[in-house]
């Protein structure tokens, strides 16, 4: 019974499980069928919109594509109405100009018209003078004929006699009057060079400058000499080697004396002398320290010393190294007398003298101050001082002109201009003054110069001192090259080429300084 129940339980089961699967597959079937009908119209709509969209875009390009060619079409009437303006203006200018060449055409042809009727009349007028010409001269030679019949003298005879009196007559006149004017233009020559010289001198009326070789240092009081000589003369020697000049300390109260040919070394020891006393310390290495400061402050010094004596003369346009070496002027000495101030005063004369001429009177003041210039560096290159400072000056752009006036100064070569006869005159005159050179202090500067330069010759040499008036000769050589045997070598060498070339009174001692220093610092 149970098994029956459950068996019909399990059939109806079949059954409502049939008919559910049946019920949800119409049920899936009618979705299906639907979500089809609605995919089907969703692509006709978007099909539809598509066209739309699609024709508005031609719509679109078709209103774009006029409007472009309505304004290309714009844009071409423009310019097509542009060129015709610009066409219908060259075609006006045009019409004007063959009107214009039409006007010209016509007065050329009326000229040419007037020249053809001027040439018939010049035609017509020369024959008449021609004619006239004829008459004249069968009426001249009629005329010869008949004062030659006359005089009893062909007309050749009467010119040529005629001619020759005239002749002689003018040469006694000129003769006169050559004679009369050569003594007046030399009489006038020489007083107006007179006057121009003497006002020249006048206006400058400088003080003459003589230089010597010695200086004198004061000193607050004589325990000053023991601290310049120092223990066993370390001091002194210290100074005279950093200086090359001889210290001279006597029985003379308050003084010292400091001797030596060259001016710049007699300068530095001076003004190092004067600052050691007043600073008070006085050692070997407070004395190298003291002097090579001086050296440096007296190389400023230098250059404006050769500005001051350009713009003093009115050239602020001088090169910088030519004002340098015009510095170096004021320690140079020429005969004895100090060659800057030498140069300034040519430079002022000649100046004077081209105002008086009225020629160029900066290039005569210009080749005047710088007429010395290679005075500067004769001692350190080879050649005179004309030609060292022609090349200075080209080197440094100086006007021709200058030049020549400077190289002129010495008669080496003949002058082509006024102003470079004048700085020749101002240079003379300057050099001739009474009292302004003297021969014999020149010449024993030259020896004492030739003395140092024989030393600086040979290997080694670092520094050479001519001091105690050219009576003895110190040396100082590199330690690193020169041994002390080779010093001693050194000393007999210089001595015998003195011998050779020199000539001198006496004797002089050569002394040859090597040192050696270690130096380090403790830090």
């Amino acid at each position: 019974m149970l098994s029956t129940i459950a068996l019909v339980a399990e059939i109806v089961a079949a059954i409502a499980l049939a008919f559910g699967l049946w019920y949800f597959g119409q049920r899936a079937k009618a979705q299906a069928e639907k979500l089809q009908a609605d995919a089907e119209q969703g692509a006709r709509r978007t099909l539809a919109l598509a066209e739309q969209e699609a024709e508005q875009r031609i719509k679109d390009a078709a209103i774009e594509a006029r409007e472009k060619l309505m304004l290309a079409r714009s844009e071409f009437d423009r310019d097509t109405q542009q060129y015709r303006q610009e066409l219908l203006a060259v075609e006006l200018r045009l019409d004007q100009r063959e009107t214009t060449l039409d006007e010209r055409l016509r007065q050329l042809e009326a000229s040419l018209a007037e020249l053809d009727n001027r040439k018939k009349q010049l035609e017509d007028r020369e024959m008449a003078i021609a004619l006239q010409e004829d008459s004249l001269a069968a009426a001249t030679a009629e005329q010869r004929l008949h004062l030659e019949r006359i005089a009893r003298l062909t007309s050749e005879q009467a010119k040529a006699e005629l001619m020759r009196a005239m002749e002689q007559e003018a040469r006694m006149d000129a003769a006169k009057i050559i004679r009369r004017i050569e003594d007046e233009a030399g009489q006038e020559a020489n007083a107006r060079a007179k006057r121009i010289i003497s006002m020249a001198i006048q206006r400058v009326a400088a003080d003459h400058v003589v230089e010597s070789t010695v200086s004198v240092v004061d000193l607050p009081n004589d325990d000053m000499k023991g601290r310049i000589i120092g223990r066993e003369g370390r001091n002194i020697r210290a100074l005279e080697t950093a200086t090359g000049v001889d210290l001279i300390v006597d029985d003379t109260p308050g003084a010292v004396l400091l001797s030596c040919f060259d001016p710049v070394r007699r300068e530095v020891a001076r003004l190092a002398l004067e600052r050691l006393m007043q600073d008070g310390r006085i050692h070997p290495g407070r004395i190298e320290e003291v002097v090579g400061k001086v050296q440096q402050e007296l190389d400023d010094k230098v250059f404006r010393d050769g500005e001051t004596a350009a713009l003093e003369l009115g050239f602020p346009d001088v090169n910088h190294e030519l004002l340098r070496l015009l510095g170096r002027l004021q320690y140079r000495t020429s005969y004895g007398q100090n060659v800057l101030s030498h140069s300034k005063e040519v430079a002022w004369i000649s100046g004077h003298m081209a105002t008086e001429l009225g020629v160029n009177v900066r290039v005569a003041k210009r080749a005047g101050l710088l007429h010395d210039i290679g005075k500067a560096v004769d001692r350190e290159m080879e050649g005179t001082h004309l030609t060292i400072g022609r090349d200075l000056l080209r080197k440094f752009g100086e006007p021709e002109e200058v030049i020549h006036a400077m190289e002129c100064h010495h008669g080496d070569v003949d002058p082509r201009t006024v102003e470079a006869v004048l700085v020749t005159a101002a240079d003379a005159v300057s050099a001739a003054r009474p009292g302004a050179r003297r021969e014999i202090l020149e010449s024993y500067l030259k020896r004492l110069e030739k003395l140092e330069g024989i030393a600086g010759e040979f290997k080694g040499v670092q520094k050479a001192f001519a001091i105690q008036a050219g009576r003895e000769l110190r040396i100082i050589v590199e330690s690193e090259k020169i041994s002390d045997d080779e010093a001693v070598w050194l000393s007999r060498d210089v001595a015998k080429k003195i011998e050779a070339e020199l000539t001198y009174p006496g004797q002089i001692r050569v002394t040859v300084i090597r040192e050696t220093r270690a130096v380090e610092y403790a830090r």
